[in-house]
């Protein structure tokens, strides 16, 4: 059974360099990701697209290979009614799929980032 789709975008938001970056992958990447991210604007997920655990819990990664590069990108909808994209990235090591602490740490900030900007945008709409 497929869950409903809801009929209207979530708007989508990018954090830090995050769509700067996702912009010189190839584009079969670009285009993968992009039709991840649309199915998520709708209530979506991709299939190609995982829940991280622990510490990046609430945060979804997508992974695509093209030739011998994996790229990765990196969102969440644990906001009500919004998309954030909060890291995309050329995993470098050749060694384990695991990604790399400093990525990690850059999608933890992110996270933090959005939840503030999130924040900022219920006290806004609270106050018109």
């Amino acid at each position: 059974m497929r869950a409903k789709l809801q009929e209207t975008e979530k708007p989508l938001y990018w954090l830090g360099d995050a769509h700067k970056e996702l912009c010189t992958f190839p584009d079969e990447v670009q285009d993968a990701f992009g039709f991840a991210l649309s199915a998520a604007q709708f209530g979506g997920m991709a299939r190609k697209a995982k829940l991280l655990r622990g510490d990046l819990r609430g945060a979804i990664e997508i992974v695509e290979d093209f030739n011998t590069d994996t790229y990765r990108a990196v969102y969440t909808v644990k906001f009500e009614g919004v998309v954030y994209v909060l890291h995309a990235f050329q995993k470098k090591s050749k060694s384990g799929i695991a990604t790399p602490k400093a990525d990690v740490e850059l999608i933890k900030r992110r996270l933090k980032m959005a939840q503030k900007h999130y924040e900022g945008m219920k006290h806004e709409d609270h106050q018109k």
